[in-house]
């Protein structure tokens, strides 16, 4: 089964070639199909941003490092009990790469994200095939066609990054990062009421892109004194929400400085491993008493990413497709910028002789 894969540790951004990260296109065997198993047959997996970590070594050194958890596709294969969610052969799906155990205590007390049992059913889904427990598994609404359905677990993120914002409507929030997940954010939070709504972002594109979307204000932290222009919009007030979906060490520090007393601060992206925030506890948690969160994984938020899905502007998230087989210059294509998201196509799928 053809499956890209990381085949070399190491930075896809380095320069030299002897020590760069290598993506390839390599087989894998088919995962077998279990009782309660759901094989699909994938259309189109998206890139994360997660993963160029990968190749960097983030989560494991052995190689190849099967990637991809951002798909939709079409259910080819049921498992002889995979029928609790009336799933049948040939629906039109999308999921979640993760699959939480429901047994042990974490997902006992109501904290899926912390499930001890996580990393027991990972499969790489960036491939001709996948196979997922049925849980996993969420049926496609008519209106969201398969493109677009490979932005469901991006839309589960944004979902559970508004979750912890704890957002109330008329709140002034603001976003730091104008990539998928701050898009997607953008288009939530508005959703959720969200005022002075503004993007913080370097690349002109993106910040249009943003304004095209919602957004009332856009920032660029590079030309513009950030402190400055969101007081100037927010009437010296500051933003009662914040979210960081920049990943960037640069841009985590000065968040804390347009956040309003009483704010809520989301550092919602993967950060380097070896990176500590400097936070002086008397001005940000004593005087301003900000509320400072994170987020992991998107436990409960797949049903209502699925609900919000149709109401969302994912277009400029899926027009830049290539094939499988040309899947290292996706990456390429990825690692440049120019594109918003970048998206492989894993199979053809005629959706019109599925309807």
């Amino acid at each position: 089964m053809r499956t890209v894969a990381v085949t070399k540790i190491g930075s896809l951004r380095d320069p030299d070639e002897s020590t760069r990260g290598r993506i390839a296109v390599v087989d894998f065997p088919e995962q077998p199909l279990g009782p309660e198993d759901v094989r699909i047959r994938v259309a189109y997996s998206a890139i994360c941003g997660s993963d160029p970590h990968l190749a960097e070594g983030f989560f494991g050194t052995e190689v190849p490092i099967g990637l991809g958890h951002e798909l939709s596709g079409v259910i080819e294969a049921l498992g002889e009990r995979a029928h609790k969610n009336g799933l049948q052969v040939g629906d039109r799906v999308a999921g979640n790469f993760l699959r939480f155990c429901g047994t042990c205590r974490p997902c006992q007390e109501g904290k899926q994200q912390f499930c001890e049992h996580i990393q027991d059913y990972n499969r790489p889904g960036m491939a001709e095939t996948v196979t997922w427990h049925e849980s996993q598994v969420y049926k496609l609404p008519d209106d969201v066609s398969l493109l677009e359905g490979c932005i469901l677990e991006p839309t589960s993120v944004a979902v559970r990054i508004t979750d912890k914002t704890g957002i109330k409507v008329g709140d002034r929030v603001a976003i730091c990062g104008g990539g998928p997940i701050g898009q997607l954010a953008l288009q939530v939070l508005k959703m959720h009421g969200a005022t002075s709504l503004t993007l913080i972002e370097p690349i002109a594109e993106r910040r249009e892109m943003a304004l095209r979307h919602g957004a009332e204000h856009v920032i660029d932290p590079v030309a513009e004194n950030q402190y400055e222009r969101a007081d100037e919009i927010t009437a010296g007030r500051g933003y009662d929400v914040v979210v960081d979906a920049s990943g960037s060490p640069r841009a985590t520090r000065g968040l804390l400085d347009i956040a309003a007393k009483g704010a809520t601060v989301v550092y919602g992206a993967m950060y380097p491993a070896d990176y500590e925030l400097p936070l002086n506890l008397s001005d940000y948690l004593y005087l301003k008493e900000l509320t400072l969160t994170g987020v992991f994984v998107s436990p409960y938020a797949f049903p209502r990413a699925l609900q919000i899905l149709p109401h969302l502007d994912v277009t400029e998230l899926t027009q830049a497709v290539f094939p499988l087989e040309q899947a290292t210059d996706a990456f390429a294509a990825h690692l440049t910028g120019a594109h918003p998201k970048v998206v492989i196509r894993c199979n053809d799928v005629d959706e019109e002789a599925l309807a």
